[in-house]
């Protein structure tokens, strides 16, 4: 294991470069020797939060561990593109789920993208565009006429037409990093840049092709965290639910009017706040979840009930810790994380009202 750059990595009130540099050794234990990189030893792996993590170890210079995690995407792909939804300990022959989520699916992309940007690393994105593209043509398989994502296969082939605004914001970021490889590739895609105009104009215009999860503080910030959001929009529609989600000094609820607080919610939102600019708001929400820290791991817990006083479930969750620790990263200037979720130097798709 190298010694992990932490200097972007610290911020007051947050992590220090010592406790920084346990974060990043905490997920490098839980991950196994083929790249896998379940949420704990013992629990499942999913594609997405397997990416999550897997980007916090390029934000620390862990480059070979994080490269690893995508081989083994590229390693365990299936033939539609896809991945499972979940997989017993990261052990790509024991399926726990056999869906197919959409979103878990489009992810890789976001995370292949990171990596070239952390490491330059012409062989690694090479090796890894045909991952992408099949994971890019499985998901734009299930867009919708209005723009949305259906949210999964199942493994018999039976549709879920239904989209999730959540999942379709997260592809929609993960479809204008696809974008951003194949245009570095120089392979154009125009196809993908009309489905991610498609289904920008539905996040922000069609609330109604969503299935109605507004109580769940994902469907509140997930449209400007994955970048169908800016501006004045983005701002409008963080003030507008900021007091329903947010509790001072403990961090977002999950779901209200549940009295539990979760890390990840919480540092993804200081993520979103960071891109409208807000960079002061996304450093106190960042301190409020210090109190989820475990001192001996330097994990974090999942959530906390605030009402019992209570740490729930009681697990240390490697998405947890690699969501704050790319929530630092970009407060701390981390280049590669700056850009692809600042979102600025990222194609946009061809929006358009042809959805309408």
């Amino acid at each position: 294991m190298t010694t992990p750059r932490t200097e972007h990595l610290v911020l007051p009130g947050v992590l220090t470069a010592g406790q920084a540099a346990e974060t990043v050794a905490g997920i490098l234990a839980v991950q196994r020797e083929d790249g896998a990189i379940p949420w704990f030893r013992g629990h499942h792996l999913d594609p997405w939060d397997h990416v999550e993590a897997a980007m916090a170890l390029d934000a620390a210079g862990e480059h070979e561990a994080a490269e690893r995690a995508y081989l083994w995407l590229a390693r365990h792909q299936n033939e539609d593109g896809s991945w499972y939804a979940a997989y017993a300990d990261g052990d790509f022959a024991d399926v726990t789920d056999r869906g197919r989520e959409t979103n878990f699916v489009a992810y890789i992309a976001v995370g292949v993208w990171h990596h070239y940007l952390s490491t330059g690393d012409d062989t690694f994105l090479e090796r890894l565009w045909p991952a992408v593209y099949a994971a890019v043509e499985f998901v734009l398989r299930l867009q919708q006429p209005g723009g949305q994502i259906g949210w999964r296969r199942d493994d018999d082939g039976t549709e879920t037409a239904d989209a999730l605004l959540t999942g379709s914001s997260s592809i929609h970021h993960a479809l204008r990093c696809a974008l951003a490889v194949a245009e570095q590739r120089e392979e154009p895609q125009p196809d993908w840049e009309l489905a991610a105009g498609a289904l920008r104009h539905a996040i922000r215009h069609h609330p109604e092709r969503f299935l109605d999860k507004n109580r769940y503080s994902m469907d509140w910030y997930y449209p400007v965290l994955g970048g169908a959001l800016t501006g004045a929009e983005a701002k409008a529609r963080i003030e507008r639910d900021w007091e329903r989600f947010v509790v001072p000094g403990m961090g977002v609820r999950c779901v209200v009017p549940n009295p539990w607080v979760t890390g990840g919610e919480s540092a993804e939102l200081a993520l979103a706040l960071w891109a409208m600019g807000e960079s002061d708001r996304a450093l106190e929400v960042l301190q409020s979840i210090q109190h989820l820290r475990d001192a001996d791991s330097g994990l974090y817990w999942t959530g906390y009930v605030f009402d019992d006083d209570a740490i729930w479930p009681r697990e240390l969750t490697t998405w947890t810790a690699g969501s704050l620790l790319l929530a630092v990263a970009a407060l701390g200037g981390h280049e590669a994380t700056c850009r692809v979720f600042g979102g600025a130097e990222l194609p946009s798709g061809l929006e358009s009202d042809c959805c309408a």
